[in-house]
């Protein structure tokens, strides 16, 4: 018996289609993306390409208070609906602002908005959902901060429901990546970064933070991002007479199927002035800084194009430059080669694609 004809047996024992070709479409290659509306962010997700937030996977994204979080999750469910998909988003803490959703650039007529009353009804309700056979995009905000059923009809004594959520997610997304795969839908899962509390220095040095929901959590994941403040800066942006508008978020890939997991970038989220958004262009002068292609003598820069053309500029004209095309252009084009294509390859020094701020980062080496 040859390899189509074992798939079929299987598919017919099985009464669906459970055994794939994996050089035809299959539930388990990821072929499209939606954008985190970071192009440096995506840059570093997925190993040799220009990616974001996986189709047919569940993904995480976790932070310290005020790092954005939520304000990313806006910016992909905008990005996804551009690309056609129905954008469900679950609510745990009653503070989504629907002029703040279409500030971010989404439609809010088409955003299913639904109160995540327990956990056990917001994965009943993604289940359900997907057997209707839209393409969907959903936003879980934040998986911390829902309760169980347990929770709402016990007291206020933790040890009365303790590890009763972890039991059930550990459940509720074994039981869903595969028909979120098969649905080429998307999960993501909002969390919180909480203070990893213990006796040992050693594993507080390593693992400052750990998020809640349980250990088994991780298993259902396919990409994690954590996002934290520089080290080196001020979190928070403020405008000419000193209002804070924005904060500095570092982004650092915590797990990836994608061969990045370690990889590190920052950019900067506008949520205090009239436009919400992640300052996408203006993170790319860091993404290139250490190229040979972009060199600087004092507070002016030189970036240097492939025909032998140099353009000077001083970084507080970064913008401006940026209207430019073949400027634009060039940017991009070293971005990819610094990036994508210098990671893809191990070349470089590795502390410029996993330290940013200058940590000390203790691996070992593959023998």
């Amino acid at each position: 018996m040859n390899i189509a004809d074992m798939r079929k047996l299987l598919n017919k024992k099985a009464g669906s289609t459970i055994a794939y070709n994996l050089n035809e479409k299959n539930p388990t290659d990821v072929d499209d993306w939606i954008p985190t509306g970071s192009r440096w962010l995506d840059s570093i997700i997925c190993r040799g390409k220009v990616s974001g937030i996986p189709i047919g996977k569940i993904s995480e994204v976790a932070g310290l208070e005020s790092t954005g979080k939520s304000y990313m999750a806006a910016q992909i469910a905008a990005n996804a609906q551009r690309k056609g998909f129905s954008v469900v988003y679950f609510d745990s803490e009653s503070a989504l602002d629907s002029t703040f959703l279409e500030r971010a650039g989404c439609n809010v007529d088409e955003v299913l908005y639904v109160q995540a009353v327990d956990v056990e009804s917001v994965l009943e309700y993604i289940e359900e959902l997907l057997g209707t056979g839209n393409q969907f995009l959903f936003i879980w905000d934040s998986l911390a901060f829902t309760p169980s059923r347990t929770d709402l009809e016990g007291d206020y004594n933790p040890l009365s429901s303790m590890a009763v959520k972890p039991r059930i997610l550990s459940k509720g997304l074994s039981k869903l990546v595969q028909p979120i795969a098969n649905n080429r839908s998307s999960l993501l899962i909002l969390n919180q970064l909480k203070t990893n509390i213990t006796r040992n220095m050693g594993e507080a040095l390593t693992t400052p933070y750990f998020t809640p929901g349980g250990k088994a959590l991780s298993y259902a994941y396919s990409l994690r991002i954590w996002l934290t403040g520089r080290k080196s800066k001020a979190s928070f942006l403020t405008d000419e007479n000193g209002f804070r508008v924005g904060s500095e978020v570092k982004a650092k890939i915590e797990k990836s199927r994608f061969g990045t997991q370690g990889r590190e970038c920052t950019f900067k989220i506008m949520w205090g002035s009239d436009e919400i958004k992640i300052c996408d262009e203006e993170s790319w002068f860091d993404a290139i800084k250490t190229s040979e292609n972009l060199t600087n003598a004092g507070a002016w820069f030189t970036l240097n194009f492939e025909e032998g053309e140099n353009v000077k500029f001083q970084k507080a004209a970064w913008m401006e430059k940026m209207q430019v095309g073949r400027f634009r252009d060039r940017v991009i084009e070293i971005m990819d080669q610094e990036i994508v294509r210098k990671f893809e390859d191990r070349t470089g020094k590795a502390d410029d694609f996993y330290d940013i701020d200058g940590d000390e980062v203790v691996e070992k080496t593959a023998k």
